[in-house]
């Protein structure tokens, strides 16, 4: 496989970071990241969104947790893990070995929590170069917690998880008509970028049984099915505020699918549930834009950003 060329410029600019290309793995998806390692160079991917982590080990929901849709797969893992120090302690060393530009993804069922997680991670290597905020997890329990559905949800939740010296990104739902207005809200309360979007609200139903399939009833659809959600919320949301970094993710399968979401008004990008179809999707990608770019005489990427708004 061709990988990307030199004459074309990928560098990604989101704050504060850079990175030398737009495409990440998507938080969940990938594990904690090193399990990617065995099928390419970590370092050649954007960044390495590790599994959302909560400041204490935490157990997740019943299984059955995934369930494969025909554009894609319902899940409802409910954000198990082992917490935010032993995941410094068990998990970071290898990642940080693979020379790999690391976000940690963090999560709370208040905003007390957040700030605590956030603060676990003060101390952590230069390797880490950002902090994901989840504030959109449907598949949670208590479904009413959704801070990213709330202007004073969100800004609360980034304020808090400020503790952190690191720079702050707020992963957001599209299950919201207000998600330009949260993405503004969270970028004044201190996130330097907003990543839209997670997962949209589904649900499976067997039929045979009459019960739901997923052992925590309802869970979250990603996957191609989802992409022209998340690229109209990523439009709407550079239409509203064209100088807020966003980070596209939601279904992206290919190059061509990654350009959509730049388009739109994306500066980065994440690749979650093809992952699992091929886990060296995000350097095909890569080497996708990179060809692109080069047969359309696109020097940088970055010039494309926002490009179908006219």
């Amino acid at each position: 496989m061709r990988t990307a060329k030199a004459n074309v410029d990928l560098t990604t600019t989101l704050g504060s970071v850079t990175l030398p290309n737009p495409v990440m793995t998507a938080s969940g998806t990938a594990g904690y990241g090193s399990e990617l390692s065995e099928y390419m160079d970590l370092q050649e991917i954007g960044a390495i969104v590790v599994k959302s982590l909560h400041a204490d080990k935490w157990e997740g929901n019943l299984p059955p947790r995934l369930h494969p849709t025909p554009s894609g797969m319902l899940n409802s893992v409910g954000l198990q893990g082992p917490g935010v120090k032993a995941w410094i302690d068990e998990k970071l060393p290898s990642l940080r070995n693979s020379n790999a530009r690391i976000v940690a993804s963090i999560w709370g069922s208040t905003v007390e929590e957040f700030a605590e997680a956030a603060f676990l991670l003060r101390d952590s290597p230069p390797e880490v170069v950002a902090i994901e905020i989840n504030a959109s997890c449907p598949n949670l329990e208590d479904r009413r917690k959704l801070f990213s559905h709330s202007i004073q949800a969100i800004t609360e939740v980034v304020e808090a998880a400020n503790v952190v010296n690191k720079p702050l990104w707020a992963k957001l739902s599209p299950n919201t008509p207000e998600l330009p207005d949260i993405a503004e809200a969270a970028h004044k309360a201190g996130a330097e970028a907003v990543v839209i979007a997670n997962t949209v609200l589904g649900m499976a139903i067997d039929v045979e049984s009459r019960k739901p399939i997923l052992g925590a009833k309802r869970g979250g659809l990603s996957g191609p099915a989802i992409r022209p959600i998340a690229v109209r919320a990523v439009f709407d949301t550079h239409e509203a505020h064209p100088e807020l970094p966003i980070i596209g993710v939601g279904g992206i399968n290919s190059a061509e699918d990654a350009l959509e979401f730049i388009l739109a008004g994306a500066t980065g990008l994440q690749i979650g549930t093809a992952t699992f179809k091929d886990p060296r999707i995000c350097k095909k990608v890569i080497a996708g834009l990179s060809r692109w770019c080069e047969s359309h005489e696109v020097k940088r990427i970055s010039d494309l950003i926002g490009g179908a708004h006219g």
